[in-house]
């Protein structure tokens, strides 16, 4: 019996999105209990399982005997505005979570980086926290609890519903970020807050070195805006740097922060929700056609994200050569051991995007050098 038999066998024909001979078979489990069935027969039958989402981030190359997405766990099964509390399936896609959400005057507030459709499982999986990370905290400090499925099939829940929940070892936490490490997310409780009256960005345009002691400014000044982003001319699509500054919460609160913000233009509410779009899928675009010492390199977007994280002077461009070269450098590697030769990229010291931005650039330590929390 084939893989795909049995699949079909044990879940039913509806589990099964794609079977062709030239591709991997990739398996939509409706339910947790039917993603801890395909994962033990798995672990009984030796098979390699490549575990996705909506399948935006993962190369569809990854090698594996069949792929299990969590596409089909799209539901809601509670949401409790009165508690701030949420639970939902890890496939369901975050634009979609956000607006029944927000139907219940309810908020998530993290806005990570990436393509419209990424679900909830891969934002929790990868830990990827956006601009929102500034005034609410990494995506960890939004869980409550969250159930997931060993490789051996075994269901494990973490947490509980509540803000207080049982003293233990805390494995809710371990799953943001632990990239499947521990298992396939399936359940999530999420911690909430009211959806805010008002929702402001303003703007202020100019060269990095001018901005930089702007924002320093608005720190020091007790100020506390939910985002306070530096963002390049490229990913701001502007002429100059951009210093945004995004103000949510009750329209009072808002104001007052709003009169600290002289020099400062304010966004119409949809140029602010384009521009904070843009700016989530800037980190989202693929190595394209430049190269650095034979490895694939970023695209002009990136490149100037690279720029802005670890100085113009680690990066240049060679249009002649059609390439972008770094110039030599001693290596600053986190790890002292490399798998193999070659510069390495500077520690990342922000976000994990801006760590996996970073990784083309150095193949060898990529593995080794983790993004510090902020």
């Amino acid at each position: 019996m084939t893989i795909v038999e049995r699949v079909r066998a044990l879940l039913g024909d509806g589990a099964l999105l794609e079977s062709g001979t030239d591709r991997v078979p990739r398996i939509a489990p409706g339910s947790p209990d039917a993603v801890a069935l395909l994962l033990g027969t798995a672990h009984q039958e030796g098979w390699r399982v490549r575990i996705e989402g909506a399948g935006t981030w993962l190369p569809s190359d990854a090698p594996a005997d069949l792929a299990l997405t969590t596409r089909r766990l799209d539901r809601v099964p509670a949401v409790e505005p009165q508690d701030l509390t949420a639970t939902a399936e890890a496939g369901i896609g975050l634009d979609q979570l956000r607006q029944q959400l927000a139907d219940r005057g309810a908020w998530l507030a993290i806005d990570p980086p990436g393509l419209a459709g990424r679900t909830l499982g891969s934002v929790i999986a990868t830990a990827t926290a956006g601009p929102l990370r500034q005034g609410f905290g990494p995506v960890r400090d939004h869980l409550l609890g969250v159930t997931f499925v060993t490789g051996d099939g075994r269901m494990v829940q973490s947490g509980g519903r509540v803000m207080k929940n049982v003293a233990g070892y805390d494995l809710t936490r371990l799953q943001a970020g632990g990239f499947g490490a521990f298992g396939v997310i399936v359940l999530v409780h999420l911690r909430l807050r009211a959806l805010p009256r008002a929702d402001v960005t303003h703007v202020l345009e100019g060269s990095r070195d001018e901005l930089t002691p702007v924002a320093e400014e608005i720190a020091a000044a007790g100020q506390t805006p939910a985002a306070l982003e530096l963002v390049s001319p490229a990913l701001a699509r502007r002429d100059r740097w951009v210093l945004a500054v995004r103000l949510v919460g009750s329209p009072a609160l808002v104001a007052a922060d709003e009169a600290g913000l002289g020099r400062f233009a304010k966004l119409r509410a949809e140029e602010a929700h384009g521009f904070w779009m843009r700016l989530a899928e800037g980190f989202a675009v693929r190595p394209v056609t430049f190269r650095i010492g034979g490895v694939p390199a970023a695209s002009d977007e990136l490149l100037d994200l690279l720029q802005h994280q670890v100085g113009d002077e680690w990066i240049s461009a060679a249009p002649a050569a059609g390439a972008i070269r770094a110039p030599s450098r001693p290596s600053r590697c986190l790890s002292p051991s490399s798998a193999h030769p070659g510069r390495c990229a500077p520690p990342s010291d922000t976000s994990a995007p801006t760590a996996r931005a970073l990784a083309p650039l150095s193949p060898g330590c990529a593995a080794h050098s983790t993004p510090a929390a902020r």
